[in-house]
């Protein structure tokens, strides 16, 4: 298969949107990505037209980014892009870049977030995520 494989980079253009489509949660919204450039000769940076992209989440991930994500947030996005041709009601023709999401989470270069783990529906009551997990020593450290 020759899927376009995306990475993106930008802010929430608006609130997240849940619907269900047949038996699944599926969570949309409108991602901005504005390109900056420096201008050596001036020394200064200047921004490029924002780009918009339809992102659509789906299942759990649709799940967690209604929850997680609000107007404005800066994000990253990795999915599979596509280009949606659909007719609007003057029937013209439009397109739609979007992107099938795989993965979501904050830009941590541009602000903090805590990751917390949902409840699972089908764990039992007394079960919680260990807490007191670490990473093993780096190998570079252990052979000084």
């Amino acid at each position: 298969m020759n899927d376009t494989l995306v990475t993106l980079q930008g802010n929430l253009g608006g609130p997240v949107k849940l619907r269900v489509a047949g038996d699944s949660v599926v969570a949309s919204f409108r991602l901005g990505c504005t390109p900056r450039r420096y201008q050596k000769g001036s020394g200064t940076w200047s921004d490029d037209e924002t780009q918009w992209f339809t992102i659509n989440a789906w299942r759990t991930l649709g799940d967690n980014c209604a929850a997680s994500l609000r107007t404005g947030d800066a994000v990253i996005v990795s999915g599979r892009m596509s280009l949606n041709t659909w007719v609007n009601a003057d029937g013209v023709e439009q397109q739609t870049w979007e992107v099938h999401a795989t993965a979501v989470g904050h830009d941590l270069n541009r602000g903090i977030s805590r990751f917390v783990r949902p409840a699972r529906p089908d764990a039992p009551p007394d079960a919680e995520p260990p807490s007191d997990v670490e990473a093993p020593p780096d190998p570079a450290e252990v052979a000084a």
